[in-house]
């Protein structure tokens, strides 16, 4: 069975391909390197998985040609290429996200509804976030909740999701939107803030902390993103299903930080800032139907996955 994987060199999409790989299938990632944080940190991610038989890079944008051809014997699609971060998608950063977040979306689907008729699409997996919730007036948050975004960033996630789901209705396109919840795990991208904490009680820069860091998260490791992935493509889903996938542990920015010290046994330091427009007080999902639908639940504690995360880090420092 073959794949295509967007955004197959950043954090999720490049473990994503490794464990689709380990599977036994052939994938064929795309992604165009752009310079949101160091490509190169992206070109270490598909080092190892170039080195398979099973995997073809195409770099390229969704945005423009070069790699519609590779979805002619695809049966699998998992949409993780986008524009990421809340802060810079405000004010001159937003053209730059509604074209990687909406119009690229729209070109993919629109690519996979010329193919379909030339083979069998099993699933359309697309990557959404909790952003589309915004300050939710619920806790647990359930999908049945109003989204209401709180920053453009999000605003182009719900896009994504309302793409698909008009391609699901209209066309029989077999998507499913993941709504993830503050993914951490080794090789998570540089600005979050879990890579941060742990890289400055390595001696790095120190931490930014935006706000009274009372803000809360529901933290999931990636190794669990990327089973519900897994999940999704066996499970019995209506077209244009929406699912949170959440670690179900929630921690303020505050907890986190004394968390990161113990697992690394080292202070942080910190630099206060004020708080940022789009950052929203709390996320914590009701991941039940997730649960329920795709036979998942998440597997990887916090501090177990802070363990790794720091080893990763650790391991990784540039030399």
């Amino acid at each position: 069975m073959r794949a295509m994987v967007t955004g197959a060199a950043g954090f999720i999409g490049s473990r994503l391909s490794a464990r689709l790989l380990d599977e036994g299938y052939e994938v064929v990632g795309v992604d165009a390197f752009t310079p949101y944080y160091d490509p190169a940190i992206k070109r270490r991610n598909v080092a190892d998985l170039l080195d398979h038989d099973g995997f073809e890079l195409i770099e390229a944008n969704l945005l423009g040609e070069g790699w519609q051809q590779a979805l002619d014997d695809v049966e699998l699609v998992f949409h993780h290429a986008a524009q990421p971060g809340v802060r810079a998608s405000w004010a001159d950063g937003f053209e730059e996200y509604a074209q990687n977040n909406v119009v690229a979306t729209q070109r993919l689907l629109e690519a996979v509804r010329e193919r379909r008729s030339e083979g069998g699409l099993r699933r359309f997996v697309y990557a959404s976030s909790s952003s589309v919730y915004g300050d939710a007036m619920t806790y647990p948050t359930p999908e049945t909740a109003l989204p209401a975004p709180y920053s453009p960033y999000g605003v182009t996630k719900l896009a994504g999701e309302h793409l698909c789901g008009v391609y699901a209705r209209n066309w029989g396109i077999p998507t499913v939107s993941l709504r993830y919840f503050t993914v951490y795990g080794g090789g998570q991208r540089p600005d979050m803030a879990v890579h941060r904490m742990i890289d400055a009680a390595l001696g790095g820069p120190p931490f930014p902390l935006f706000g009274d860091g009372s803000q809360q998260r529901d933290f999931t490791h990636v190794d669990d993103i990327v089973a519900a992935n897994m999940a999704a493509v066996e499970a019995e889903l209506a077209p244009g299903e929406l699912l949170n996938v959440a670690g179900g542990t929630e921690a303020s920015v505050r907890e986190l930080l004394e968390a990161v010290c113990k697992v690394v046994g080292a202070e942080i330091p910190v630099e206060r800032q004020g708080t940022q427009p789009g950052d929203v007080a709390r996320t914590g999902a009701d991941a039940s139907r997730a649960v329920t639908l795709l036979q998942w639940a998440p597997k990887v504690s916090l501090v177990h996955g802070l363990s790794q995360h720091a080893h990763w880090v650790r391991t990784h420092a540039p030399s």
